[in-house]
């Protein structure tokens, strides 16, 4: 039996373990650094696979590193178990916590014959809080050669080429309370002060940039109609297309939150959110591999797919930036559902979904075994060589 079909049988006899995996963390969703139950439930399926699995790295309680192998071509798979507050898994991050999982196992049993060490990753709060990006700084990816993790969508695609740079973070305005009818002149009111930083920020949608996005919610804005609120509070995500132009436009959404503090005399307090995401840079070579290797499993990739007004985030683009990495997408039959909507989540544990755990395992698994046993990529990866962005035309 060749390697890539002993990967393929070895996920295989993992199948059912796999999809019940993905089941529990659907049924079960955990909002980001909350995955309790999810980041054990899988560091239990890697211990018996053999893994030496140590919790609670990078000081996050729910993050982990599972390592199998002692190769001299070290590759990371990554994890994510993180729900969306109050819509469930609506991302599908139970479809890539056993789509890694199963893959990170298949590539354990080959490991000696590839020469390969092999690491999982659990890297929670994807969604809201950055995982990786402590995990990076923590040096969970030190000696890594290259990592890579699959994520559902409503399509086959090597890359999300639209995804973008983000940063977020909290505003707090105060002001005066005060009765509103009897002493309105006596007050300084906070949510006036957030409504013109709102206004503000719409108008100046109109100079900004084809990639840029600004968007936030209220999350408080006064107790009682008859109070002038004396505090308002909001978080907002600024996103760009590089982390230039992120700077920039965070500085004019602040200049704008400043306005209403201006205008109504209030105070402003600004403060940092969860850390900043760069955008996906992903490696052409590992990219085509995998995009070979999923032809290969049946899936479909066309050209021109994406919209580019799409612009989602995340901090597997901060990996991609440190190392050759690859995020590409899996489809999942969701009925025209898309991420972050609630029938998105249904199709997360669809027959689609439960395929695609198998189909992104497997193709992950092949992925790896060819470039450990091309010299020339497996000398590159040594040697810490990147090539040219799957972006760059």
């Amino acid at each position: 039996m060749n390697t890539k079909d002993h990967v393929r049988t070895v996920v295989d006899s993992h199948r059912d373990a796999l999809i019940d995996l993905s089941h529990r963390i659907h049924a079960n969703p955990e909002v980001g650094f909350e995955e309790e139950k999810a980041s054990a439930w899988i560091a239990e399926l890697l211990e018996q696979a053999s893994f030496e699995v140590r919790k609670s790295v990078a000081d996050l309680p729910t993050a982990f590193s599972a390592r199998a192998g002692n190769g001299s071509l070290h590759i990371a798979v990554c994890a994510e178990y993180d729900a969306l507050p109050g819509i469930g898994h609506a991302c599908g991050h139970n479809v890539i916590a056993a789509a890694s999982t199963g893959a990170a196992i298949a590539m354990a049993v080959v490991a000696d014959e590839l020469d390969l060490t092999v690491t999982l990753l659990g890297t929670p709060a994807e969604e809201n809080g950055g995982g990786k990006v402590i995990m990076i700084e923590a040096g969970l990816f030190d000696g890594v050669h290259a990592a890579m993790m699959v994520h559902p969508n409503e399509f086959d695609d090597v890359a999300v080429r639209a995804s973008l740079a983000i940063t977020n973070f909290h505003v707090r305005y105060t002001g005066r309370a005060v009765h509103a009818s009897s002493y309105p002149d006596k007050g300084v009111n906070a949510a006036d002060a957030l409504i013109v930083a709102q206004v503000a920020i719409g108008l100046m949608r109109q100079q900004m940039q084809l990639a840029d996005r600004v968007h936030g919610i209220t999350t408080s804005a006064g107790d009682a109609p008859n109070i002038i609120p004396e505090t308002a509070t909001a978080t907002y995500y600024v996103r760009a297309g590089s982390m230039t132009r992120l700077a920039e436009l965070e500085e004019k959404v602040r200049n704008c939150l400043d306005a209403g503090a201006l205008a109504t005399g209030c105070d402003i307090e600004i403060s940092p959110g969860s850390p900043i995401c760069a955008c996906l840079d992903p490696d052409r070579d590992i990219a085509d591999l995998y995009r070979a290797n999923a032809e290969a499993l049946g899936r479909t990739f066309g050209s021109d797919r994406l919209d580019p007004r799409i612009g989602a985030s995340t901090d597997m683009g901060n990996v991609t930036q440190l190392l050759p990495a690859i995020h590409p997408t899996i489809r999942i039959d969701a009925g025209g559902a898309v991420n972050h909507q609630r029938a998105f989540a249904d199709a997360a544990v669809s027959e689609s979904a439960d395929r695609a755990i198998v189909d992104a395992a497997v193709a992950m698994a092949w992925t790896v075994a060819d470039l450990a046993v091309d010299e020339t990529q497996r000398a590159r990866l040594l040697n810490g060589e990147r090539r040219p962005s799957l972006h760059t035309t």
